[in-house]
């Protein structure tokens, strides 16, 4: 892979070719992706204040008040990253003066005594019945994010598969690129579909090339910038239909958004559920549920854990998790969001955040403007704006010629209509040459889905 410097920053845009090399095939293939500029960031200096307490107590106040006045601004154009900003903790501002931490296994106490493992284990809890695996029969932690559980998943299929081979669709979240370079695994890299859903017959041409090895596969459910959800009861078919034994296999679920989402809809096959032959999960909890901390579940088999975990006689307890010294403010925000809504708010907000995707798609689509909408998916993909400043005022995620916008619970249909307006408005400046077409997204979003000069959906 070339390196990239992000002290660079003379053009607005730069081309990094990614060589990427297939391990079945021993081949190289290359893709090119579009960095967006890196703007160099404004620090907030720490002063010297020599005594003087009322300049220290202006600058900070005057600092703060600053910072936000942006992070306000910022909230109300967030549409392109899964952060739920509609919560409310004001009553839990009582315990930030305590340091919480949950260091260690969150079954077992150790002599720290300001954590809040009762709260960890509530939500838990809460997550395991809903993945569908008895009390006695799971193990999990809340995370520092979904990256950390997707890779404790993957750390867990790696050690009981020391010469198993990785294999994940090249929509996968990128942190399963750094779990595979942080673990040293061969990996394979399988195709996908239009909609972003794991190719399976390029899923098992790839396992049949590679059948004498064991095999760990990371399921999406819900890819970053498409949403797709891959089907794991046709990942489990496949695999046994590749020869690989269900002692031969390892399958990661990656739901970091989607996960929550869809047991609330008539998707049974693509659901999280340890009743299949799964062996483990991540669910993102500042995502959907919404939480000022960035924090992750995940969930496996309990039986698993004796692959991780060790005796520290330093805080007593045992510890299974990657990390040492574990957020425990995180933990008591997901229980009070839990209590406070539970499964009928959860409902609610899914139909709530379904209905705005279904619009916006309608929209664009009666605009002319290219886009897609996955079933079940509260993610629209389009056409990337021309305009770089317009993409960071929408903080649009984007990859080569498309963006999206994530229709979380804070997104209301009026800041959807200004979304639109301010598109087609800068569209007609973007594209007045008639020269200047827009691009073709076929191969993107697929021709039904493209509004081209050539396909005009």
């Amino acid at each position: 892979m070339n390196n990239f410097d992000p002290a660079n920053t003379a053009q607005s845009l730069a081309v990094v070719e990614f060589s990427t090399t297939g391990f079945a095939e021993g081949v190289n293939s290359k893709r090119q992706k579009i960095l967006s500029k890196n703007l160099e960031l404004k620090s907030f200096a720490i002063k010297d204040f020599e005594g003087n307490k009322d300049d220290q107590e202006d600058y900070i106040a005057n600092t703060m008040a600053t910072y936000k006045k942006n992070l306000t601004d910022r909230s109300e154009h967030q549409l392109g990253y899964p952060c739920n900003l509609e919560y409310d903790y004001k009553n839990l501002n009582q315990l930030l003066c305590f340091p919480i931490n949950n260091i260690g296994d969150p079954f077992t106490d150790g002599n720290f005594g300001i954590h809040s493992r009762p709260f960890e284990v509530g939500v838990l809890d809460w997550f395991a019945e809903f993945m569908k695996i008895e009390k006695n029969e799971y193990w999990g932690y809340v995370t520092s994010g979904g990256t950390e559980a997707n890779h404790h998943g993957i750390l867990t299929g790696r050690k009981m598969f020391p010469n198993g081979i990785l294999y994940a669709s090249k929509e996968s979240h990128y942190s399963v690129a750094k779990a595979i370079d942080m673990f040293s695994m061969k990996w394979v890299q399988v195709e996908t579909q239009v909609s972003g859903e794991i190719d399976y017959h390029d899923f098992k041409t790839k396992l049949l090339a590679n059948k004498e090895f064991p095999a760990i596969v990371v399921a999406n459910i819900g890819t970053t910038m498409k949403g797709a959800v891959d089907d794991i009861d046709l990942i489990i078919q496949t695999l046994k239909e590749s020869g690989f034994s269900q002692n031969r296999f390892y399958i990661h679920c990656d739901g970091a958004l989607s996960g929550i989402i869809l047991p609330f809809m008539t998707c049974e096959e693509k659901v999280i559920s340890f009743k299949k032959p799964i062996g483990s999960a991540s669910i993102s909890g500042h995502k959907f549920i919404g939480c000022p901390i960035t924090c992750g579940i995940l969930i496996t088999r309990k039986d698993y854990i004796n692959f991780h975990s060790r005796n520290i006689e330093y805080i007593a307890p045992r510890d299974a998790t990657i990390m040492g010294s574990r957020n425990g403010h995180a933990p008591i925000f997901l229980w009070q969001a839990l209590n406070k809504g539970g499964y009928k708010w959860i409902q609610k907000q899914v139909e709530e955040c379904l209905k705005n995707a279904r619009y916006l798609k309608e929209c664009l689509s009666k605009a002319r403007i290219s886009a897609m909408l996955n079933e079940g998916s509260i993610i629209v993909v389009l056409e990337r704006p021309k305009d770089e400043e317009f993409i960071r005022k929408w903080q649009l995620a984007c990859q080569g010629n498309i963006s999206h916008v994530l229709l979380m619970p804070h997104v209301s249909v009026e800041m959807l209509n200004t979304f639109l307006d301010e598109l087609i408005a800068k569209r007609l400046t973007w594209y007045k040459d008639e020269s200047i077409l827009p691009p073709c997204l076929e191969v993107d979003i697929g021709k039904e889905n493209c509004a081209c000069a050539l396909h005009k959906c």
